[in-house]
């Protein structure tokens, strides 16, 4: 199998060993140590502010998405979410269900978010923003130098999801005042599906520590408590936190964040240039590094994702709703390569020579 999904992704030999092995117990010194020290590579990683923290949920983005929902907003909030896809309309569905009072910001799918449609929510007494910086559905990655000018200027609570960018394009929390940063472990992690990961700055664990909690399970008071002794609240997915410390280390020991990023960015702008020959458009505005969206002439997109699913054993990514059979998108995470480039743009070759678009 050849898997150009954006998650899960393809795993290294090393995440894959791993995997194959007993799942130890955790309550143990060791599995503490091991834990600790990815709090503080996840810190490292994002450049997160002095005094700030990260827990881990077991469970997908979506798990995490809510968790921060829940516990960092609340009905003295006046709320901005950035909808332009499926995953800001989800970060909608959580603040309707959560009761906060939000206003929806609507991007067209493929579209970034704006300097005009900001500034009409300058000085408005808003006091928190939410988005997706990198929008999986559509493959568009927001600006988030645009975005953090605005928050800074109207003094807003910065909520990033950063699922599919993290390690693909530039999240600093520092520089660009995040509060809070969500990822996962089927991303740019590349080791199975099971954990996400949220990085709290203090004005977060302010937040946080003020507002009543609204789930035993997704608590982040307990993840807290529990994560100064390098612990959980409860059984977590220990072998995927064993694989996601694997990987820390790993990035880590060969170059940090801007070596993997550049190795991204590589894969995506190797792939952007040869696919140009074929009859696609991009369909993302300004393309996140870690997926390329592209739209066909035909509506062949189902047809190109089956057949190379079933005929060529190469995952792409479908897309559903009104996109099902215009847009594809192929991912650039994991343990992929510029050779493996080339085999899906000659699979592409292929179905274009058998006329399938």
């Amino acid at each position: 199998m050849l898997n150009f999904t954006v998650g899960p992704v393809l795993s290294s030999v090393g995440v894959r060993k791993i995997g194959g092995e007993q799942t130890p117990y955790f309550r143990t010194e060791e599995f503490s140590q091991l834990m600790l020290e990815s709090e503080q590579l996840m810190k490292k990683f994002v450049n997160a502010p002095e005094g700030s923290r990260t827990v881990f949920i077991t469970g997908s983005g979506t798990a995490s998405m809510e968790t921060v929902i829940m516990h960092t907003l609340d009905e003295n909030d006046k709320v901005l979410v950035v909808n332009g896809g499926s995953f800001g309309h989800r970060f909608v569905e959580l603040a309707e269900l959560h009761r906060l009072n939000f206003t929806e910001i609507r991007v067209e799918q493929g579209g970034v978010v704006t300097e005009e449609d900001l500034s009409q929510y300058d000085g408005k007494g808003y006091t928190a923003f939410v988005v997706n910086l990198s929008e999986t559905s559509t493959g568009v990655l927001h600006d988030i130098g645009l975005i953090s000018d605005f928050c800074k200027r109207n003094n807003l609570f910065l909520i990033v999801d950063a699922i599919s960018a993290f390690l693909a394009d530039e999240i600093d929390m520092a520089k660009y005042g995040i509060d809070v940063v969500i990822t996962g472990s089927q991303k740019a992690l590349a080791v199975p599906p099971g954990i996400s990961l949220i990085v709290l700055d203090p004005k977060a664990l302010e937040r946080v520590e003020r507002i009543p909690d609204k789930s035993m399970y997704l608590s982040i008071k307990g993840a807290l408590v529990n994560g100064e002794r390098g612990q959980t609240p409860f059984t977590p997915a220990v072998t995927t936190l064993i694989q996601i410390n694997h990987r820390l280390k790993e990035i880590d020991q060969q170059g940090g964040v801007a070596k993997e990023s550049e190795h991204i960015a590589g894969l995506a702008r190797d792939f952007r240039e040869r696919i140009q020959e074929f009859p696609f458009d991009f369909f993302a505005e300004h393309p996140s590094n870690s997926v390329t969206s592209l739209k066909t002439r035909n509506n062949s997109a189902k047809e190109i994702f089956n057949i190379l699913k079933d005929e060529y054993g190469i995952w792409i990514c479908p897309n559903g709703g009104d996109l099902a059979e215009s847009v594809f998108r192929v991912g650039h995470l994991g343990n992929l390569t510029v050779d493996d480039n080339t085999t899906l743009l000659k699979a592409l070759r292929e179905l274009a020579d058998r006329g399938v678009f």
